[in-house]
């Protein structure tokens, strides 16, 4: 007889978001210029949309990366001319994180490349369905996040 499997909608959730994250990266990675990793590419879409000037400590904790991640990727864009890592101007004792020219450049091909699974994915599901389950991934990511601080 085989064992019956207990099935939590929690624990499916997860399974669910898991799934969609590596499917995600899949895409993705497959419509990066030459070169260009996923991480490297999480770390300058972060950049482009929050904005340049960020900190290593801020694009870490935004990506959840370690330290040791952070700024190996770091060093990997800057040995490509895609990123600049420059001393803080109001406080020297940090670093601030900017797209060069040539990143800016990069990453408009890898939107560029992206730009047809996104409009595969619109024409999957409605603008609603969209807003629907926002909320709740809104709020699961904030409780992950004040778990995590508990935790750790």
């Amino acid at each position: 007889m085989a064992p019956v499997i207990e099935e939590h909608p929690e624990v499916q959730v997860f399974d669910e978001i898991g799934m969609i994250e590596c499917g995600v990266r899949t895409v993705i990675t497959r419509c990066l210029p030459v070169g260009l990793t996923y991480p490297q590419f999480e770390v300058m879409n972060y950049l482009a949309r929050r904005g340049e000037r960020q900190t290593p400590a801020q694009i870490a904790t935004a990506l959840q990366m370690t330290p040791g991640a952070i700024t190996n990727t770091l060093q990997r864009l800057e040995a490509t001319g895609l990123a600049a890592v420059e001393p803080d101007a109001v406080d020297r004792r940090k670093k601030r994180v900017g797209m060069t020219p040539a990143g800016r450049h990069a990453y408009q091909r890898a939107m560029a490349a992206i730009k047809p699974r996104m409009g595969s994915l619109r024409e999957g599901f409605t603008q609603k369905e969209f807003r629907e389950v926002l909320p709740f991934l809104r709020a699961l990511r904030a409780w992950m996040d004040e778990t995590a601080k508990l935790t750790a």
